[in-house]
């Protein structure tokens, strides 16, 4: 069973940075394509971000793309989101998830992320 733990949330003023942690365990990590979700109440949940197993391959929602990247550490059993130049309407619960080589998929609990002045 994959746990995942995210950390690295919180409250950040307009054009400021946070960086996300997501580290995972029960699995082998280097076999875990891995990415970052996020939700406002009353909207559907959406792809952030993703990377797959190597780390050499990534894709970005058009609205985060050229202000965050997403990375991971297979040693540290560990993905990162670097969010920059974050806005208010990136406010919401980023959420980090593993997809297995069978199809399984496993999420975090969150963490909160707002942006306001």
């Amino acid at each position: 069973q994959v746990q995942l733990v995210e950390s690295g949330g919180g409250l950040v003023q307009p054009g400021g940075s946070l960086r996300l942690s997501c580290t995972a365990s029960g699995f082998i990590f280097s076999n875990l394509v891995m990415g970052w979700y996020r939700q406002t109440p009353g909207k559907e949940r959406e792809l952030v971000a993703g990377i797959n197993i190597g780390g050499d391959s990534t894709n970005y929602a058009d609205s985060v793309q050229g202000r965050f990247t997403i990375s991971r550490d297979n040693a540290k059993n560990t993905v990162y989101l670097q969010m920059n130049s974050l806005e208010p309407d990136d406010t919401a619960v980023y959420t980090c998830r593993a997809l297995s080589s069978r199809g399984t998929d496993f999420w975090g609990q969150g963490t909160q992320v707002i942006v306001a002045s």
